[in-house]
This record gives structure tokens, sequence and C-alpha cells, in this order.
């Protein structure tokens, strides 16, 4: 292993435009030491991953000298950050928006008195979705430059302040550290080079909170020149780490969840292709859960207390870490910064579709089994529901104003999902014209049916004539997405930047991973 070296490079500054709706706060590279642990999730397809290395000696000292706090604070010290319970920061967060009551998420289980809808027939109470292509004034967008500079900008005020939150405009610089390398390792069989990076967040605002995040890169060892990256939210199962050679493969205990499998590990996949992937983690972004509130980069950036009604969710939280760690690649010269995707499941699978359309620098994405919050639409009453995504088990998520969708009392009035300016439809028409490929798996094997498969097809159908208004193919699907039917599993509509495939496998994407490649290799010319 080469000792950690701190890189000296600055990233960019300045927001992109405005028009394309994404946000790059200021910012610059920056290094860390301690690992974050609290990744809340498994990356589905991410198996067979070697394990976490050995804490260096220096993050315990880190972690010890950060825990010794002094007896009694400074007359001008900052307040303590709150420590709440998630309870706790949701009833903060309905007292803020005057909610005295929310109606009950649907309930997953079949025998439960409020059991989620699985009836086709009472699956579209709100069967018109917002039309992309329509401004709130009625007028109907004729032309690309309307989209980019008028109607795109709209959705995006809307899907910020009522659905995903804002990222604020000042949030600390980021600087990023290599911590440990291997050169021409194995995953699997392949020989690959990798790095493990941190990513330290300025916290000398307030240095009661730390975050660090922490990513892992790998290339093929025998590449001729950059390559294309998928970076992959991970969780659970290792860093994605090389092992180096002579040392034996580490049992990952959860390399068979989802399987078994007919394919490699996705990992393998990709370096078998030519690909390199990058791993980061969400957890030492922004905790999943709502006591994290006060901590993790929204945290920090509220000085520890909680959050407002517009503030940022963990979704927004997590794809503002992503491109973050897309800063660090662009200095990589192993890596073709131009042919970065993002890449996630589940919980995950939301955050890589809210990456891609807000944050413009990022190539493609493959969006894994997303579900309500991710390609499903709101407006669809079938498995989960808005309502499960304002209760204090999912609300942090999404921005505080999201509650209000869900409430049964409050000040200004009960609203429910159809009283929502945007849908899963104009988040997906966001990331056009860039190659947005949509995936999920089967009941039968866990991909189960409160995700809503079809409304999400429903959605991605709807979102095409965004991709064909900018001159792309999308699905190529003819029926009006109120009455389009899923094609059956395993077909493959592949032939546009806009893509959907059901596979045969369940609550992963790794069962579609080599239809990605093919896939994405056309999409960015990689031969």
């Amino acid at each position: 292993m080469a000792p950690a070296r701190e890189l000296g490079y600055q990233s960019r500054g300045e927001n992109p435009p405005r028009s394309l709706g994404g946000y790059a706060p200021n910012h610059s590279l920056a290094c860390g030491t301690d690992w974050a642990h609290n990744s809340a999730h498994l990356l589905m397809n991410v198996s067979g991953f070697v394990s976490l290395f050995g804490w260096l000696a220096s993050t315990t000292l880190v972690l010890v000298t950060n825990a010794q706090q002094p007896a009694t604070a400074a007359p001008n010290a900052a307040p303590e950050p709150v420590t709440w319970t998630a309870k706790q920061d949701h009833q903060n967060m309905m007292d803020q928006l005057g909610i005295t009551r929310l109606r009950p998420g649907p309930n997953g289980n079949a025998t439960a008195t409020n059991a989620a809808n699985y009836d086709p027939a009472k699956g579209n109470p709100f069967p018109d979705y917002p039309d992309a292509l329509t401004f709130k004034n009625g007028r109907k967008v004729t032309s690309a430059d309307q989209w980019w500079h008028l109607r795109r900008p709209e959705i995006v005020e809307d899907f910020e302040r009522e659905v995903y939150g804002r990222i604020p405009k000042q949030v600390p610089n980021v600087t990023w550290t290599v911590v440990s390398n291997v050169t021409s390792g194995l995953v699997g069989t392949l020989r690959a080079n990798g790095r493990q990076v941190v990513g330290h967040v300025d916290n000398s605002g307030f240095p009661a909170i730390r975050v660090d995040i922490q990513m892992t890169v790998v290339t093929p060892a025998d590449a001729k020149g950059p390559v294309p990256v998928l970076m992959m939210f991970g969780g659970f199962g290792g860093t994605g780490m090389p092992r180096p050679e002579g040392t034996p493969p580490v049992t990952n205990r959860f390399a068979d969840f989802g399987g078994p499998f007919k394919d490699p590990p996705s990992t393998e996949q990709l370096l078998a292709a030519g690909w390199g992937y990058a791993t980061i983690q969400p957890g030492s972004i922004q905790a999943d859960n709502g006591a994290g509130l006060t901590r993790g980069i929204i945290g920090l950036v509220n000085h520890g207390q909680a959050r407002k009604p517009e503030d940022w969710g963990a979704l927004r939280a997590w794809a503002w870490g992503a491109a973050r760690g897309l800063d660090f690649l662009e200095t990589d010269h192993a890596v073709n910064a131009k042919r970065v995707g993002i890449e996630g499941v589940s919980r995950f699978g939301k955050a890589a579709l809210v990456t891609l359309a807000f944050e413009p620098r990022f190539a493609l994405a493959l969006v894994g089994s997303s579900g309500e919050g991710g390609a499903k639409p709101h407006r669809r009453n079938f498995g989960e529901a808005v309502e499960n995504l304002t209760g204090s088990g999912e609300y942090h998520w999404m921005a505080g104003n999201f509650l209000k969708y869900g409430a049964a009392e409050a000040s200004s009035g009960s609203k429910n999902a159809g009283d929502l300016p945007v849908d899963s439809n104009e988040l997906i028409a966001l990331c056009s014209p860039r190659p947005t490929f949509i995936s999920y798996g089967i009941p039968a094997r866990g991909d189960a049916n409160w995700l809503d498969q079809q409304g999400s097809y429903m959605a991605t159908v709807a979102a095409g004539q965004v991709y064909r208004l900018l001159g792309v193919k999308d699905l190529g699907v003819k029926d009006d997405y109120r009455a389009a039917q899923m094609p059956p599993v395993n077909t493959d509509l592949l032939d546009g930047e806009l893509a959907w495939r059901q596979h045969d496998g369940g609550h992963e994407d790794r069962s579609n991973m080599k239809h990605f490649i093919h896939w994405a290799n056309q999409r960015l010319g990689v031969r």
C-alpha cells in the first residue's frame, strides 16, 4: 500500500448553467482520514467484493481525539448539534408546516387493514400526469430552446421546492486524499488497479460535525488509455478494492443476495468489458434515517440544527456526494471523465435517477428497481405510496415540504399525490437527452409489486416526448402512457437513449448489467 497523499487539485467553483437545473456549489477536492460506517442498504449487484480494509491507526486516533469534548463551552461557541430521534425530527417538520395529522402509508402485508393496493383497476386515481412539455400557463413547448431555457427550469424549481429539496448555495469545499492503492490486483480473476479515496468536507465552520466521503476507484490493469467508469452507490458488501495477488478471496456473506445469478458480479462484467467502476458509500455522505438529518452533510451545512421545509433530503445529498466523487474522477488520468455513469438499486436507484437529473456532467445512468420517489409515479395507487414517503421512516429522503402531500389535516389544508406539481415522468425527462436505462426485476424473485414496475414503465413512456424533442430516440412505444402495458420479461427496449428492460432476477440490476454495458457502449461510441 502506498502512503496516504493529498491531491493538490481545486475543482471548479462555479455553478453549472441555471437552465440545466443543476447545482454544483463551490467545492474543492479535500482530504480526510476516518470512514463513515452508517451505509444503510446493500448494493444488490456488487456481490463478491473484498471486505473492508483494516482501519489506519491514525483513523482511530482521530476518532478518539474528536470524541474528547471540552468540559465547558467557550462563551461564543457554536451551539451543539441537535440530537433527536427520527420521530422527533419528523414531528418538528410537521410543526413547521402546520400539519396536525398525516395519512398512514399503505402496508405491504396483504392481511393488514390498510394493505397496499395491487388491483390494476384501482391503480390510477389520477390518470393524467403533469405534461413535461406544457408550461404552467398552459402554452406548449415547441422547441428545444424553450425546453432548456424556460420549461426545464420550471420543472426543476418544482422538484427542488416540493420534492427533493434545494442544495444550499454555500456548501463547504471537498478535498480528496488517496489512502490506499493496489496495482495489478485481482477482482475475481481479472487484473485491476484500485484506489481507496476519502473526500473530506471542510468543517472548519462547524467542527462538531465531520463528513468524509468514502469512495473506491477501480480500472482494468491492462487499459491502454482512459476508460469509461460506472459510479455505483454502495452499501454493505465491501469496498470493491482488488485483492493483492497472493491473498485469498474474501468470502462475502451477501454474495448471493438476490441470486442465484447467471452472470458474474457487476464489477467483473464491467472490467471484462473494458470499463472501470467506482463505489461510493452513501452513508458516508448522509445517514439513511431521520435522526441523522442534523449530522452528515445536511447537518454540517445547517450547523447541527433542524432542516427548513425547502432544505435538501438524503436523496439530493447522496446525489451531491456523487457529483463530488465525479470531481475526483475528473482528475484521474485512468478515467474518461466524459463517460462516467451513475448506478444504484432500490433507494440508491432513486438516488441514481436524481443524480442524473440534476448533475449534467454524468453521461448516463442505470436506475435499478427505484420505485416510489424514483421512476414510479407518485400519482399511482399501486404498492408504495406518497404516504409512505411522508412517514417517519422515509421522509428523510425528501424535502420537508413533501410532507404536505401526505397531510390529512394541516393549516394549509389536506393534500394528496394529485396535488404535486410534478411527477416521475418529468424526473426522467430531466435526464434527457442523456442515456437513461430503467431496470426492474420480477416479483417472483424478490423485486416486489410494491415497486410498481408497470407504473414505472408508464412514466418512462411518458418521458419519451422530451427525448424526441431533443432529437434522440425514446423507447419507441407508440401507445399513450395511460394505456401502455409492460412488454414481456427479458424484452429489450434498448434502441434509444431512453431504455427499459425487466430482467428475470430479483431486487438487483446485476441481471441487466451485460445488457446495460452493450447499450451504453453503443450510446457512448465505445468499442
